[in-house]
């Protein structure tokens, strides 16, 4: 018992962190937080009742909104938010479900943040229009405000984001993926709204194209230390346990993955190529190619990669006065990478 406590103290330690970064950020934008999830659940209510139902399933299992924070902190470190900050938060958080919905489809994933998905429950046809129904409601949102900028903005990083899976399906078929291609790939697939959240923030309240495009910037290497971290937790640490597998099993190629692929003899590599593609669904297959990432250093450099996406990140972050507010997104920056869940 005695061992079992000692080995959950990193954990807690990681947990009390987080909770303690997560309360100075609510501080800052707590009161902002709060009225966007009215304005949220406002703008997305139809009188359609079964489109109502599923908008009412939705907001109840929603994430950690951290998107929404970006944008509030983003708009805060320029000057006071304002209305046209609360539209281009309900913009992000709009595209970003739509694309979920989507995204559950084309995955033929039945489970989202542990629930079930739009799919599983009212199946593919109903979840496309659901999604679809979404991307209007941004749409109308923008255009009934005169919000142009914002929509550019937005519309930029649908864009990225469609290339961005494509180029993933076309590219990872051979699992043949070179680093730059990758980080290409997720620059566009998910960096591109966590950049586009901090932009349209920005603009929100300065107005500023300069100051918009360097948010942007900022944005992006968050959102790509982001992803890296998310590729590292399929390889478990001492804080969360044991690893998955499970983007191995879903034959995805991580940025350890890509490395170790790239680095290692032939003879290895064409082992690991054969197991993720033709016996991935075998347990012991699976944890013969994590360790082998493990061992030739795949973990340590996707570590160092992610590292200097964050560092960079709040290099930009520290060109702007400091204040609160710039320590508050500091902090939401540490959490992408320093997150255990």
């Amino acid at each position: 018992m005695l061992l079992e406590i000692i080995s959950l103290k990193p954990l807690y330690t990681a947990l009390y962190c987080f909770f303690l970064r997560m309360d100075f950020v609510n501080n800052i934008i707590g009161e902002e937080l709060k009225i966007f999830e009215k304005k949220f659940t406002d703008s997305v209510k139809s009188q359609t009742p079964l489109l109502d139902r599923i908008m009412k399933y939705i907001i109840k299992r929603k994430g950690k909104q951290l998107r929404p924070m970006f944008v509030f902190l983003s708009a805060k470190l320029q000057a006071p938010i304002n209305e046209s900050t609360y539209r281009a938060a309900a913009l992000v958080e709009i595209l970003h479900t739509a694309t979920l919905v989507h995204d559950d489809v084309v995955d033929e994933s039945l489970e989202r943040r542990g629930f079930f998905s739009i799919n599983a429950i009212w199946k593919n046809k109903i979840a496309v229009l659901v999604g679809d129904y979404l991307l209007s409601k941004g749409l109308l949102l923008s255009t009934s405000h005169n919000d142009i900028e914002h929509l550019h903005i937005l519309s930029e990083a649908v864009r990225q984001m469609s290339e961005g899976e494509l180029m993933q399906l076309e590219k990872a078929r051979n699992l043949n993926l070179k680093e730059d291609i990758y980080f290409e790939i997720i620059r566009n697939k998910t960096a591109s709204l966590l950049s586009s959240a901090c932009a349209v923030g920005a603009w929100s309240t300065s107005k500023d194209h300069a100051i918009a495009d360097r948010m942007k910037l900022f944005g992006e290497k968050v959102g790509i230390a982001f992803q890296i971290k998310d590729d590292l937790f399929d390889y478990g640490n001492e804080d969360i346990g044991k690893p998955t597998g499970n983007d191995i099993k879903e034959k995805k190629l991580t940025l350890p993955l890509i490395y170790t692929l790239n680095t290692i003899d032939a003879g290895t590599r064409r082992k690991l190529i054969y197991i993720v593609k033709n016996e991935n669904k075998d347990a012991e297959k699976v944890r013969y190619v994590i360790d082998t990432v493990v061992k030739s250093g795949g973990i340590s450099y996707a570590s160092e990669k992610m590292n200097n996406y964050r560092n960079e990140a709040i290099s930009i972050l520290y060109e702007f006065p400091d204040n609160e507010v710039r320590k508050a997104l500091e902090d939401l920056v540490r959490y992408t990478t320093d997150r255990k869940y």
